[in-house]
C-alpha cells in the first residue's frame, strides 16, 4: 500500500510530500532558455539565478500582443506591437516585488508588480510595423492603451511610459 501511494506522489508530480526535494515541475520558456544571436534590445536580472538577454528574434518568440492608440509624444493613432509586460512576468514566474525599468540614457522608473495587469502595459518593439530605433523611442517603448480608459491618461501612467528601454531589474 505504501509503495502504491509513494508512486502516486510520484507520478503526481508531488515529491516534497513524500521527503524529496520538490522540483520545478515545468520546464522553462524556450526563449529564456535561448542565447541571443543578435544585438540584446532588453536585459531582464533578478528574476533567477542568471540576467536574462533577448534579442529581436527571442522578443519575437514571446507571446504577441499589440494595440492601436494614440499618445501624448506622437501625432496621430499609432499602432504597436510587443509583448505584454504582464505575460512576460507571468513567463518569468514574477509575481511580486517591484520592477525598475532602466532607459539606455539610465533614467528609470519603478512599477510594484501588484499594479501589473493584462492587457494593459505593453513592451513595445515595433510602432507602425517598423522596429523603434533609439531615435524612435526604441528599442522599447513601455506603452499603455492610452485612448481606451481614463485610467491611462494620468501623470503616474505617463511616467511610467519609459522608452528608449534596455533593463528590468526584478526587485523583492
Amino acid at each position: 500500500m505504501r509503495i502504491v501511494i509513494i508512486g502516486l506522489l510520484l507520478v503526481l508530480g508531488l515529491p516534497g510530500l513524500i521527503g524529496q526535494p520538490a522540483r520545478a515541475q515545468t520546464a522553462a520558456p524556450a526563449a529564456e532558455t535561448m542565447a541571443p544571436e543578435g544585438p540584446v534590445l532588453l536585459t531582464v536580472s533578478g528574476a533567477g539565478a542568471t540576467d536574462l538577454h533577448y534579442d529581436q528574434a527571442l522578443l519575437d518568440a514571446l507571446p504577441a500582443g499589440a494595440f492601436t492608440t494614440s499618445t501624448i509624444w506622437t501625432e496621430g493613432r499609432q499602432h504597436f506591437e510587443g509583448v505584454y509586460l504582464h505575460d512576460l512576468l507571468t513567463r518569468l514566474g514574477v509575481s511580486s516585488g517591484t520592477l525598475r525599468l532602466t532607459a539606455s540614457n539610465d533614467y528609470a522608473i519603478t512599477i510594484p508588480v501588484a499594479e501589473i495587469r493584462a492587457g494593459e502595459a505593453l513592451l513595445a518593439f515595433r510602432r507602425n510595423g517598423a522596429a523603434m530605433t533609439l531615435r524612435d523611442k526604441g528599442p522599447l517603448w513601455l506603452v499603455y492603451p492610452y485612448d481606451s480608459s481614463d485610467n491611462f491618461r494620468n501623470e503616474v501612467i505617463y511616467s511610467r511610459s519609459i522608452w528608449q528601454l534596455d533593463r528590468i531589474g526584478v526587485e523583492p
